[in-house]
């Protein structure tokens, strides 16, 4: 790989070989369920080079309108009382075996991490679709780089995202939401590659002026 400072020039000029690497870096990604992702995960210096790769997303202004809250194994208990008495909250008659399947979700994968954007930080001229973009991106970033590792990953959601009782477990400012949880860990087993769109789906064009 070729790398200068000139203006003029990228900073880094691939090589075609190391083009051809990241696109099947990329299109190898794929979403590991939680439940599929095993020992071992990232180690502590895995994970620096994952939170690393968040750093270099776009991020107007230089906010870092986002965080990453992981969630150690001493702390997993914590997270599956939230999401237990979140499911209770929102179905009274929810049976114990329903709130057990919510609470074991908090046990799965080896890393797990609360993603968080605050809306109200720095420049209030940074919109919110902006901060939740520049999130996208270091999230992406941080996906591609456990991939590269050899790791598996998974973006999960759920109502109990919007639960009072996740909201005091993170300490999340009134100008913060909780996006999504990212777990890593090690496949134990994979899917066949989904197909992929083609970029005719929903790449277009401008059409330009007409002539006078």
């Amino acid at each position: 790989m070729a790398c200068g400072t000139d203006a003029r020039t990228p900073i880094c000029a691939a090589e075609p070989e190391s083009a051809q690497w990241l696109a099947m870096l990329i299109q190898h990604r794929q979403t590991i369920l939680p439940r599929r992702l095993a020992e071992p995960g990232p180690d502590g210096s895995q994970l620096e080079l994952i939170f690393g790769a968040a750093t270099a997303a776009p991020d107007h202004g230089d906010l870092v309108p986002w965080r990453f809250v992981v969630v150690p194994a001493a702390a997993r208990g914590r997270l599956a009382d939230v999401f237990g008495a979140a499911l209770v909250e929102r179905d009274a008659a929810a049976t114990p075996d329903q709130v057990a399947q919510a609470r074991e979700k908090a046990f799965r994968a080896p890393v797990l991490m609360l993603a968080v954007v605050d809306g109200g930080c720095g420049a209030s001229e940074i919109s919110a679709a902006e901060r939740l973009l520049s999130a996208g991106c270091a999230i992406q970033n941080m996906l591609l780089m456990a991939t590269a590792l050899g790791f598996g990953s998974a973006l999960t959601s759920g109502k109990a995202l919007q639960s009072q009782g996740l909201r005091e477990l993170f300490a999340l400012r009134a100008s913060e939401q909780a996006v999504c949880f990212i777990s890593f860990g090690t496949a134990a087993r994979r899917r066949p590659r989904r197909h992929r769109p083609e970029p005719s789906r929903f790449v277009s064009f401008l059409a330009p002026e007409p002539a006078t």
